[in-house]
């Protein structure tokens, strides 16, 4: 979903301009935002369940570093809705509400791009999966 927003906002703003009604136009961009924020929040939670099952695998460096990437991600999202919700009022405010939060939406793409690959730094590099494999099922190195 993060990586349609910016095209979400982007779709609008070209639509507002070419004489779509900005509520319901910009409603779907910030409905997008909105959706990306709570899934953020989801996923951070269901993370911080899960980090004492990792932490016997991963150290604990890899997993504050995927932490703070997704602290970020979702204060990225939160301000930038924030600013999208300034998008409603009418007139020069809201037009540079919306062009504002259009672009903040790189940010949280960028934000979004980060938890990713610290996650799967996590998973890949770090083993982090194998928390979740039984010791008997391990394929083991033979000589």
């Amino acid at each position: 979903m993060t990586v349609l927003l910016p095209l979400f906002g982007l779709g609008a703003l070209i639509a507002i301009r070419r004489g779509a009604r900005a509520r319901p136009v910009w409603g779907v961009a910030t409905a997008m935002l909105a959706l990306t924020l709570g899934s953020g929040l989801l996923a951070k939670e269901t993370g911080e369940d899960e980090e004492d099952t990792v932490e016997k695998v991963v150290g604990e460096r890899a997993i504050h570093e995927h932490e703070e990437a997704a602290d970020a991600f979702v204060l990225a999202t939160g301000v930038v809705l924030v600013i999208a919700g300034a998008g409603f009022v009418p007139g020069r405010v809201g037009s540079a509400a919306r062009v504002a939060a259009a672009a903040g939406t790189l940010a949280v793409f960028g934000f979004g791009y980060n938890v990713g690959h610290t996650g799967g730094q996590l998973v890949y590099r770090d083993g982090a999966a194998s928390a979740y494999v039984p010791a008997s099922s391990r394929l083991v190195d033979t000589p």
